[in-house]
């Protein structure tokens, strides 16, 4: 069926005029979409690569300075390339690890290559790499989208304005791309050309997974927030998680995924951030369960996320206070001057001590495991904005603790969810001190709705 192909028009983009070079190889650098499974752009890869008759060979290129990562997010991520290695090397294709300068390394990489395939990021740094890499490399070079299930400008033209808005557009277009890219062995396997012959100037890096201490000293990288050992990379262990929560815990999720109290969230976020699973993946195994709760999820999964991607495609200020509506910034500058109860250094802030045994509790989360339960995230941003004196120096405040401790920060979530405590796609509520018309948080809530005291116990352990 023509609704079936393996990529459909709306997933694919060529990013040159180029036509199909002479080189020996179709190249496909991964760079958001981690993994071996469910990957639209590698599927695309080996299906032209066995048109063309050439073999289909991975890259992967590690650089030292992505905007806030250390090294909880690089052992994190090289975790889960080494399970990608191991997975594309079961269907005869190669991964190559480099450490370089990512734009180099591509144009290196389009060398050798008759096609070039890149995956799809929407940060500012992601899609710079991409234009600037398509600009300077003489072979045909095509862009293919896999992190979403609707592609961003399928779902919508424009930025939207909240769920309410942007959920209709994606629900319209999900039984299109509610299918899973269909696997193809590759006709000429790649695992023994030697990566010199490809990257002759290049620092290939051991991909195996007993290298990967190795591999993270010769980096130059920020060294201050450690590892954490609750979780683990990889699409493999991601899966795992996956079909644990649906067995376990997904029944119960429209009822208690709100409550920190009670650990019944999927714990997908990191693996999503690095690209280790798909979206549309865990869509479909969701879809599958026979199980009430499976609108519930799919609605933060695909309607919530998308909007996260929405809003970072679309508005150039998406991590500074600029980004948030007219209505928001007018009536958080407009309480700035009003007395706050208290105020907090951000050294105070980032040790987690305040006066809130709560908010204590969801800063050590974070510092300690790297993920903060979602409920608490929400009611975390909120009290920074309330015990700090300017409201864009609290927007900057929440931006840098996410993107330093959290392992799914410094992405389009992290950043809308960050916006949405200072009432980015809210509403204006009933007015009130320092926040104005954005809504507003307290413990009373916490202490109403759930049984936040289990919470803090189970973090103090």
């Amino acid at each position: 069926m023509e609704s079936k192909r393996i990529i459909q028009n709306e997933r694919l983009k060529h990013l040159n005029r180029q036509t199909h070079g002479d080189g020996p190889y179709v190249i496909y650098w991964m760079q958001q979409s981690q993994r071996a499974v469910c990957n639209h752009a590698l599927e695309y890869t080996v299906t032209q690569a066995n048109i063309l008759n050439k073999p289909p060979l991975v890259f992967f290129v590690l650089n030292d300075d992505f905007p806030d990562a250390n090294l909880r997010h690089y052992t994190f991520m090289l975790e889960g390339l080494a399970d990608t290695a191991g997975q594309l090397a079961a269907r005869g294709i190669q991964l190559i690890m480099l450490h370089g300068d990512v734009v180099s390394e591509v144009v290196e990489a389009s060398r050798k290559a008759c096609l070039l395939v890149m995956d799809r990021g929407y940060l500012r740094i992601q899609r710079r790499w991409r234009a600037e890499a398509a600009s300077l490399i003489e072979c045909a070079c095509v862009q293919v989208e896999s992190d979403v299930v609707v592609p961003v400008e399928t779902a919508s033209d424009k930025e939207e304005y909240t769920a309410g808005t942007i959920r209709p557009k994606i629900h319209r277009q999900l039984d299109r791309f509610l299918f899973p890219p269909e696997e193809t062995a590759p006709s000429i396997p790649s695992l023994k050309i030697p990566p010199s012959e490809v990257f002759p100037r290049s620092r290939v890096v051991n991909m195996h997974e007993a290298e990967i201490n190795r591999t993270l000293e010769k980096l130059d990288i920020d060294r201050s927030v450690a590892r954490v050992e609750w979780i683990r990379g990889g699409s493999t262990e991601a899966i795992r998680r996956l079909d644990e929560f649906v067995a376990s815990k997904l029944d119960h999720f429209d009822q208690l995924r709100n409550d920190p109290g009670r650990e019944y969230l999927s714990d997908m976020s990191p693996y999503l951030h690095f690209g280790q699973i798909s979206s549309l993946l865990i869509a479909l195994r969701i879809g599958d369960a026979v199980s009430q709760a499976a609108a519930s999820y799919l609605e933060e999964l695909i309607v919530r996320r998308e909007l996260s991607m929405n809003f970072v495609y679309y508005n150039p200020e998406y991590d500074s206070y600029d980004c948030l509506p007219n209505w928001a910034r007018k009536t958080l500058d407009e309480h700035e001057i009003d007395r706050r109860d208290y105020i907090y250094t951000i050294e105070r802030l980032e040790l987690g001590e305040t006066h809130d045994p709560y908010w204590n509790a969801a800063q050590k989360e974070l510092t300690g495991r790297g993920k903060m339960h979602g409920y608490m995230r929400m009611y975390w941003g909120k009290k920074i904005l309330e015990w700090t004196g300017h409201p864009a120096e609290a927007f900057d405040r929440v931006l840098y603790l996410n993107n330093k401790y959290s392992l799914d920060g410094r992405d389009a979530n992290g950043y809308a969810g960050t916006a949405w405590c200072f009432g980015k796609h809210d509403r204006a509520w009933s007015e009130r001190p320092v926040f104005g018309k954005v809504r507003y948080m307290n413990e009373k809530g916490l202490e109403r709705k759930f049984q936040i005291k289990k919470y803090v116990q189970r973090i103090e352990l």
